[in-house]
């Protein structure tokens, strides 16, 4: 009953977080790349040291870019990738076993910039 509880708190904090959805220096897509690769708040989260906050922030940052088209690229690719990013940020809020070391593997930056990265 808890994680039931924690993935309806997770999609309201996802869909209360979704009108701030476009970056302010253009694209979701370049500000999920600077604030949670550059800026470091996807290891944060997956190293554990992340807050509640932060976790909801990184969620956020995920769903809006999967919202995007990839650059480049095959769309069933980035839906396979950004799908992976998002599911392991929710797990992350909901505790589940498992779910750093999915949100590590799901940010496999070569594996998506071989694929997906524009000029």
């Amino acid at each position: 009953m808890r994680s039931w509880k924690v993935l309806v708190l997770a999609l309201f904090a996802t869909i209360t977080v979704m009108p701030l959805s476009f970056a302010e220096d253009g694209t979701a897509i370049k500000k999920a790349m600077k604030e949670a690769m550059k800026g470091g708040l996807n290891k944060k989260v997956a190293e554990g040291k992340g807050s509640d906050d932060d976790k909801k922030a990184l969620l956020a940052l995920y769903v809006d870019m999967a919202k995007e088209a990839p650059p480049k690229g095959d769309a069933a690719s980035w839906k396979e990738k950004t799908s992976a990013l998002v599911q392991a940020s929710q797990d992350m809020i909901a505790g589940k076993e498992g779910a750093a070391g999915n949100l590590k593997k799901a940010a496999n930056c070569k594996a998506c910039h071989s694929v997906h990265k524009g000029k």
